[in-house]
C-alpha cells in the first residue's frame, strides 16, 4: 500500500480518517489548528499564516508561503504531494466556508486525479472522489444519497447500476447536472467512466 497525504485545510472543521504508519500529514494555515483537535501531528506546514497567527511546534517543517500568489494553500500542499511521490491524498476541513475555496479545493483535486492521484474530500455529510477511467464501486449507505458530476467538458462511457437511476455508455456534461440525487437499489453501487473527469459525491440526506 502506497503511503498516503492526509492534507488539513482551513474550510469548516470536521473528522479525518485515523492515521495510520507511513501517513504524511500537510497542515494548511487555520488547518494546524484544526491538527490540534484532532489529535494529528503535522509533518508539513504550509501557508501563509493569513488564517492562523500562532507559533507553530519546532519540529512541524514549515514552508511559508507569500499572500500575493496563484494558488491556495491547499493547492500547494496537493502541488508537494504529487511532486513527493503521493498518490494517494485525502483532504479535509476542505468544504464549507468560503464558497471560492470550497469550489477551488475541488478543482485542484480533480487536477491531481487527472494526473493519476486517488484524491478523496471528506466533511461530516459528504465524501467525494475522482474517477478518470475504469470502475469504481461504493457500498450502500443507509441515508446517504449518491450524485455525479462531470467536472470536464464531457464524461463519455458513463454507467450507473446498483441504483435507482441507472445509466449505461452516457455522456455527461459541466453545464447540466443529470447525475444528481440519485439512489442506491442494491447492496453496492457501481459507476464507471470511459473517459473525463467525474465526480463521484456521496451525501447524507
Amino acid at each position: 500500500m502506497e503511503n498516503r497525504c492526509i492534507i488539513v485545510s482551513g474550510g469548516v472543521f470536521g473528522p479525518a480518517p485515523e492515521r495510520r504508519p507511513g501517513d504524511f500529514i500537510i497542515a494548511c494555515d487555520r488547518g494546524y489548528a484544526y491538527c490540534g483537535r484532532l489529535g494529528l501531528t503535522p509533518d508539513l506546514f504550509i501557508g501563509d499564516f493569513d488564517s492562523y497567527s500562532g507559533t507553530v511546534a519546532p519540529g512541524v517543517a514549515v514552508e511559508r508561503l507569500i499572500p500575493e500568489k496563484d494558488d491556495t494553500d491547499t493547492g500547494h500542499a496537493i502541488t508537494y504531494a504529487l511532486s513527493h511521490g503521493f498518490r494517494e491524498l485525502v483532504l479535509v476541513c476542505a468544504l464549507g466556508g468560503r464558497l471560492d475555496h470550497t469550489l477551488a479545493n475541488v478543482q485542484n483535486a480533480a487536477n491531481a486525479a487527472a494526473q493519476g492521484a486517488s484524491v478523496t474530500i471528506l466533511d461530516e455529510n459528504s465524501e467525494l472522489t475522482f474517477l478518470t477511467h475504469g470502475t469504481f464501486r461504493l457500498k450502500k449507505r443507509s441515508g446517504w444519497a449518491l450524485s455525479v458530476f462531470s467536472l470536464s467538458d464531457t464524461s463519455t462511457g458513463v454507467c450507473l447500476r446498483g441504483v435507482k437511476y441507472e445509466l449505461e455508455n452516457a455522456v455527461l456534461d459541466n453545464r447540466f447536472p443529470l447525475g444528481v440525487s440519485n439512489e442506491f437499489d442494491a447492496p453496492e453501487a457501481e459507476i464507471a467512466v470511459g473517459q473525463g473527469i467525474l465526480l463521484v459525491m456521496q451525501t447524507k440526506k
